[in-house]
């Protein structure tokens, strides 16, 4: 069963606290800020590339790798040196982000300028998920009743996020690792809701309601029976979830986690989904460290059904990871044919990379 507290920061953000266990109604928020940011982002046309980018300046002032001495992320028990989070029982913590490229316009605020392209509001909701309050620890090496509890928050606030008016997709993800750019060390996420279903989702969308369409049934669902039914590069498979390096990997130990059958997105699963969806995740990170025996780095993105309020049968939850790693010793960076063209060049073989996950012996209890 998941509990939940809402609490309110002194600089006016929400706090949101989740547990296994009833939650302590006395606690309060902390905030390392007194008064709100009082600043806005705003939305730039790309005349050639016909999408939006957004822009919010302020972000240049945010933590950025704090001293091992200061982790703002970390509970707090000195009140004349406030951190994000409450000292208290709780298991996972979301509060909105001081920083956000994406915000809705505050009372008063200026309008986005008058340039010589289109601008406009960057009307979205960005907010920081902290996992767990273990500064040492990581998502993967969670306990499963705790990563389970994550995928019902992820679900909880990808409901409450998206209900909100303007708001069209709702995105969860991590990054972990410096090499991946992550500013704060502490194991956390974020989840970014934006006006507009986003242009790498929108393509994804297109091509599976055109699949189901044509083919009666979902994209990713007829990949996974594929994938099973080969096996070659399964690296999980459970009785409602499967991990695996996708045929097309376009980066080195790529793996998407999804749930066998398709559902649109976090708050649809099942507790017997979700609990094999948290097997699955587990193992698959346990896997990556396990590689070198070290912590490797990666980009986590979960992809769900657009919250425009129309129905997305064409829709199907999962995760797609990307670590850096090529070899050993060398970063797997995006070179000119994948930033200017868009056409991701490969070096090794989805089956040779699925080979060495495969071969890795991880633990979940």
């Amino acid at each position: 069963m998941m509990h939940s507290l809402l609490l309110t920061k002194p600089d006016g953000r929400h706090l949101t606290l989740y547990s296994r266990q009833p939650i302590d109604p006395t606690l309060a928020a902390p905030s390392p800020f007194a008064e709100p940011l009082n600043a806005s982002a705003h939305l730039r046309w790309h005349p050639l590339r016909g999408e939006w980018v957004t822009y919010a300046a302020y972000r240049q002032g945010r933590t950025f790798l704090p001293p091992p001495e200061y982790n703002p992320l970390a509970v707090t028990t000195d009140p004349a040196h406030p951190t994000e989070v409450p000292a208290g029982a709780w298991d996972v913590a979301v509060f909105d982000n001081r920083f956000p490229s994406l915000a809705q316009a505050l009372p008063g605020a200026a309008p986005p300028p008058a340039l010589i392209v289109p601008t406009a509001p960057a009307d979205g909701h960005c907010e920081v998920v902290v996992f767990t309050q273990d500064p040492q620890g990581s998502l993967g090496g969670l306990p499963l009743d705790h990563l389970d509890l994550l995928l019902q928050v992820w679900g909880e606030r990808t409901q409450s996020v998206g209900a909100r008016p303007g708001i069209d997709y709702v995105l969860p993800f991590e990054n972990r690792g410096a090499e991946v750019g992550v500013t704060l060390h502490h194991p956390h996420g974020q989840i970014y809701a934006y006006p507009l279903v986003p242009p790498v989702p929108a393509r994804m969308q297109a091509v599976a309601a055109e699949h189901l369409r044509a083919q009666g049934r979902g994209v990713l669902e007829a990949m996974i029976e594929n994938e099973r039914r080969d096996g070659k590069r399964m690296i999980y498979e459970g009785p409602h979830a499967v991990a695996f390096v996708p045929v097309c990997a376009r980066y080195p130990y790529e793996v998407w986690i999804a749930p066998i059958l398709p559902v649109e997105g976090f708050a649809q699963l099942g507790d017997a989904e979700r609990a094999d969806l948290a097997r699955a995740l587990k193992t698959v990170l346990l896997k990556y460290d396990g590689l070198w025996d070290r912590p490797l780095p990666y980009l986590m993105a979960w992809y769900q059904a657009p919250t425009d309020g129309q129905p997305h049968p064409e829709s199907h939850l999962h995760a797609q990871l990307y670590p850096p790693f090529r070899t050993r010793d060398r970063l797997k960076y995006l070179a000119g044919t994948e930033i200017g063209a868009g056409f991701f060049a490969m070096d090794a073989l989805p089956e040779e990379k699925a080979l060495e996950l495969q071969q890795v012996r991880v633990s979940l209890s």
